[in-house]
């Protein structure tokens, strides 16, 4: 009889284990599908980072919207060939489910970093093209960078910036992004003068008209490009982005990149503060229909090693930009060596389909969450 006991409790913990796991993946449906999806990345933004900017901003842990947020979750960010990812194979990953070798955006793991191309690999924001959503890119790195890129390009090197260019106004799936509000201006200059064109003349053949700034996007627009060759207020352009978006009634994708990497210590700090900022504007004007969710490509090599509780994390004479081609720093209250590493990091959401945020990820169940938060198999 004891025996009988013991072997029914060991089946319903087992069944209770195999349950817990599969419904980070699959949990039943209890809410109507996201009609939009924002996905917010801090570009080497790991959970020391995070921590510290919450100390740095307001003086205490655990102080950012994002630690309010109600699903959470850590995901493993490694690539397809090493443990420690860069922001290409990181963000290809994310948005397409399928790992890739660093240095590849949106290909498949036979590609060979800048000498062959893999099977291009379907993005979130391609199968919400193809559905008539709305979608857009914003980000304060150059809007041709690997993690803006990964959405809407397919190159085996990242640094082949006339190809991505191309491929932004050449779409495979609907007419392509429809709001570009980023960094890059010259960049993108230089890659459409590579393919013999002129960049204001192609983005606006392609349906793309560019703009100054996002204060003077018209008020009835529906695709709009912005680009600045350096600071802007990523808050203020999320908020614009997300007003032209939600024009369409079929819904939008969205993705907001903030460049968090300490190399430049206050400027990653203060970026990991701006996408925070973003995050609660953008969770407070949204509906319930909604999904809006959080992670980092990677993490980056910054702890806090010291520091009283009531005193700055930082000296108030650290200059802006310290840490600038500095390979390792150390101060009194922080370490800093100038790498990615390859811990896991945060996964933060709300929203409908926010529940299988839960328990440990990979970084290629990211895609599967926002595809299921819509809807879509």
């Amino acid at each position: 009889m004891l025996k009988t006991r013991w072997l029914i409790l060991t089946v319903l913990i087992a069944g209770s284990v195999s349950a817990g796991a599969l419904s980070n993946r699959a949990p039943s449906q209890t809410t109507p599908p996201a009609r939009n999806v924002i996905l917010f990345l801090a570009d080497a933004g790991g959970l020391p980072t995070l921590n510290a900017a919450s100390i740095h901003g307001h003086g205490a842990p655990r102080k950012l919207f994002l630690n309010t947020m109600p699903h959470i979750a850590l995901a493993d960010t490694s690539s397809a060939s090493q443990w420690v990812t860069d922001s290409a194979a990181g963000m290809t990953a994310i948005v397409t489910g399928h790992k890739t070798h660093n240095g590849v955006i949106a290909q498949s793991d036979s590609a060979v970093h800048g000498k062959k191309d893999g099977e291009a690999l379907k993005t979130i924001l391609e199968y919400a093209e193809e559905r008539g959503l709305s979608t857009g890119v914003v980000s304060n790195s150059s809007v041709l960078s690997a993690t803006p890129a990964a959405c809407y390009a397919h190159v085996n090197d990242r640094a082949n910036n006339p190809d991505i260019f191309q491929q932004l106004i050449t779409p495979r799936f609907g007419d392509g992004v429809d709001v570009v509000i980023g960094n890059g201006l010259r960049n993108v200059d230089t890659a459409a003068r590579a393919k013999g064109l002129v960049a204001r003349d192609a983005l606006g053949a392609a349906g793309l008209p560019l703009f100054d700034s996002f204060d003077v996007i018209p008020a009835n627009a529906k695709r709009a490009v912005v680009l600045f060759d350096g600071a802007f207020d990523l808050d203020a352009a999320t908020q614009r982005a997300i007003e032209v978006l939600s024009r369409n009634p079929r819904g939008y994708f969205l993705m907001v990149e903030s460049d968090t990497h300490t190399e430049t210590v206050l400027r990653g700090l203060n970026n990991a503060l701006q996408i925070d900022q973003a995050i609660r504007h953008a969770a407070g004007r949204t509906k319930d229909d909604t999904l809006i969710l959080f992670t980092a490509d990677h993490s980056y090599d910054f702890r806090v090693r010291g520091g009283r509780k009531d005193s700055p994390l930082l000296p108030g004479t650290t200059p802006a930009d310290f840490g600038k081609d500095q390979e390792s720093i150390t101060l009194p209250n922080i370490r800093r060596e100038d790498g990615h590493t390859g811990e896991e990091v945060l996964v933060a959401a709300q929203g409908p389909g926010a529940e299988r945020v839960r328990g440990f990820l990979t970084n290629t169940d990211l895609f599967h969450i926002m595809m299921a938060g819509f809807g879509w198999n």
